[in-house]
């Protein structure tokens, strides 16, 4: 269902999230069920409609034929006293009338009802009356309905004559006009069982379309209370995911629910409780690996000063030197990127207001543009993946220019230096720890490679992202993108 909802709509119409989807999905199907169920309804009514409609027309036609038959037996000048006795006796099924001629009447068309009732009254008079001259049948509305040929109409007429064709709210009449002899026609008038048979042909009344619409409402009141019972704990449990992936510590999800989310509450607990062991034993990891390497590489360096030959002991000393510095690097990949603190409010423009003096008074080329925003962030950890990129600006650019921005619900720290740029074949994996390339080794020596990567931890750690390129019109540029849902502007 849902596959077919996505081809019907355009991609930005599906909702994103999972109980708007759910929500469209049940509505889209509840509305086509609906449908196909009207129009099976409306098929089978019309059909009905049209059975009764023919029924009732052959009854009225029988009347009509024992009331021309008996007309036919009277003599001519006996049938105007007839009539009059009908009409003081409170008149009969029939409006009935003597005319030189059949009268004009303004018919009912494309009614298809109306249609089929005149086409088996027309073959039930035939078939009664099978010596009848001429015989004309008709539908019209009884407003100027002409009943004589004086010009009077059927509103003219005294209401104990017409009690059984003038209802309160006006219904189609029929009209049997049946040629007996030369110069008189039979004018008959009367109507149908059901009067108003004709909305029968239309099944969707404006009462039925109401009640489908408040049908629909109330499954769909009902579809969304079940959806948002159904999709509240997959929302505290994204919550408690994007909680523990910031660094925070959640607390339990509850367990209740479905089956399927009590299971996956478990397992997502128990994988959390597995990281949390893992961070403390890679903590611990490291702070054994720092102390067992330094010691022997003290002991060594200590030993190089025995050695006799100065070039040898230069060369122990230097191996040295960069065996500490390789130990130094990934401890400090591992560590930096990890900076064990509570998120707070961040002023971005006194953080980095006091970085750019710190450059100026270096003696180095910064501007930035204040901004006014704040951040929830990590302030020591934030400040180091930004003084990482900051550093390495100024390694590489003749100046460099920091900015803040909004956009798109999200909040940009960006940091582009004027230099020479990065080769677009080395921007994937620029930010690899220890990868350097050649004009970073000729401007910064004593580089290792490692900025970059703390930076990208860190950001990553905040639930950010952090983009490298070159600048369109040149120079290196650094972007941090945080999350929108971390960020408010102050």
């Amino acid at each position: 269902m849902l596959e077919r909802v996505r081809r019907w709509l355009p991609s930005h119409v599906l909702p994103y999230s999972l109980q708007g989807r759910l929500i469209l999905v049940m509505a889209v199907g509840v509305l086509l069920t609906q449908l196909a169920g009207n129009v099976i309804w409306a098929a089978q009514r019309r059909a009905e409609a049209r059975d009764e409609a023919r029924t009732a027309a052959q009854h009225v036609a029988h009347s009509a034929s024992s009331a021309v038959r008996f007309f036919l037996s009277l003599p001519p000048n006996y049938r105007p006293l007839i009539i009059q006795q009908f009409r003081e006796m409170g008149g009969t099924r029939f409006l009935v009338n003597i005319n030189r001629g059949p009268l004009p009447v303004r018919a009912l068309a494309g009614q298809e009802l109306a249609d089929a009732a005149l086409a088996q009254l027309r073959a039930t008079l035939k078939e009664d009356l099978p010596n009848t001259p001429d015989l004309r049948i008709a539908f019209a509305w009884p407003e100027r309905l002409p009943v004589g040929d004086d010009g009077v109409t059927l509103a003219d007429l005294p209401e104990t004559w017409t009690q059984h064709i003038m209802l309160a709210r006006p219904a189609p009449v029929l009209l049997i006009q049946v040629e007996l002899d030369p110069g008189h026609w039979l004018y008959l008038a009367t109507l149908m069982p059901n009067p108003y048979f004709l909305e029968s042909g239309n099944p969707l009344t404006r009462d039925r379309l109401l009640l489908q619409a408040l049908s629909l409402a109330a499954v769909l009141l009902v579809t969304v209370g079940v959806v948002r019972w159904i999709t509240r704990p997959l929302a505290a449990l994204s919550e408690a995911a994007t909680a523990f992936g910031r660094g925070e510590n959640p607390p339990a999800l509850p367990e209740a629910g479905s089956r399927e989310f009590v299971t996956t509450a478990r397992a997502f607990e128990d994988m959390r409780k597995r990281i949390q062991r893992y961070m403390e034993d890679r903590e611990r990891l490291f702070v054994s690996i720092s102390h067992d390497l330094r010691t022997p590489i003290m002991r060594l360096k200590l030993r190089s000063e025995l050695l006799d030959e100065d070039e040898l002991r230069n060369e122990f000393h230097d191996d040295l030197d960069e065996l500490d510095m390789m130990v130094k690097g990934a401890l400090q990949t591992v560590k930096d990127s990890d900076i064990h603190e509570n998120a707070t409010e961040v002023r971005l423009d006194a953080l980095l207001g006091r970085m750019v003096r710190d450059a100026q008074l270096a003696g180095h080329a910064v501007t930035y543009t204040p901004s006014n925003l704040t951040v929830t962030a990590k302030p020591l950890a934030l400040k180091r993946a930004i003084g990482n990129l900051l550093n390495n600006a100024l390694h590489y650019g003749e100046r460099v220019e920091l900015a803040v921005r909004e956009a798109t619900g999200n909040i940009e720290i960006v940091v582009r230096d004027h230099g020479p740029g990065v080769p677009e074949q080395a921007l994937a994996e620029l930010a690899q720890p220890y990868v350097r390339l050649e004009h970073g080794r000729t401007r910064n020596g004593s580089g290792m490679g490692l900025g970059l990567s703390i930076a990208r931890g860190i950001v990553h750690a905040h639930g950010g992202e952090l983009l490298l390129a070159n600048a369109a019109d040149g120079g290196f540029q650094a972007t941090i993108v945080l999350p929108g849902g971390v960020f408010s502007a102050a």
